[in-house]
């Protein structure tokens, strides 16, 4: 490591402060030297060295504020806008819940509404239907009866006629069955005072 030595020798004399010595002359042409290396003294990680705590201070001011300055010029309005949208968005969300809540509870007043109209209206026209209904069979049932009563006094008229007349032909067969009696008991009688005699027994 013969190319190496002045750079480290420079190095330590930077780091320690001393004046950089002399350089030597190279050797003769045709010499044989022996090139012994000085340890210098032992360097300090920079981070922990005293005398760049100036510079090291500087910059950690510098970058904070550089990095504060674009955090508050570019980030923190891009954050603040996301937070915004976000909220505006979940408050719409909720509004529009809200929303179609109270559509949900109005349709369903208005289904239950309909449902005990049509219920009403079931009852309206079922009742009606039994009103008519029960009306018609009266209707119905007055005119059989009427028609009833018709028949029967047509049957009791008929019959009375029938027992009129077999009461006339009973007392005709009687008065004729009379004057033969008679007519074969006495001889002298006429068909007419036998039927003027059974006619005055009827009426008694």
């Amino acid at each position: 490591m013969t190319g190496s030595a002045p750079h480290t020798i420079l190095l330590a004399q930077a780091t320690t402060g001393a004046a950089p010595a002399v350089a030597e002359a190279g050797p003769a042409a045709g010499a044989t030297t022996t090139e012994t290396q000085v340890p210098g003294p032992a360097t300090v990680f920079p981070p922990f060295d005293t005398t760049t705590f100036g510079s090291q201070i500087l910059w950690l001011v510098l970058c904070f504020g550089a990095l504060y300055i674009i955090s508050a010029r570019a980030i923190q309005p891009r954050m603040a806008g996301i937070v915004k949208a976000r909220r505006a968005k979940i408050e719409g969300d909720l509004a529009e819940a809200e929303r179609l809540r109270l559509a949900t509870d109005k349709a369903v007043a208005d289904y239950e509404a309909a449902l005990a109209a049509a219920r009403a209206k079931a009852h309206g026209i079922a009742e009606e239907t039994r009103t008519a209904s029960k009306a018609e069979l009266d209707a119905k049932r007055a005119a059989v009866e009427a028609d009833l009563a018709a028949k029967m006094s047509a049957a009791e008229a008929s019959i009375q006629d029938a027992k009129v007349a077999a009461l006339s032909n009973v007392s005709d067969i009687a008065a004729d069955t009379a004057a033969e009696l008679i007519a074969k008991l006495t001889g002298a009688v006429t068909l007419d005072e036998v039927k003027s005699a059974v006619r005055e027994v009827a009426k008694d």
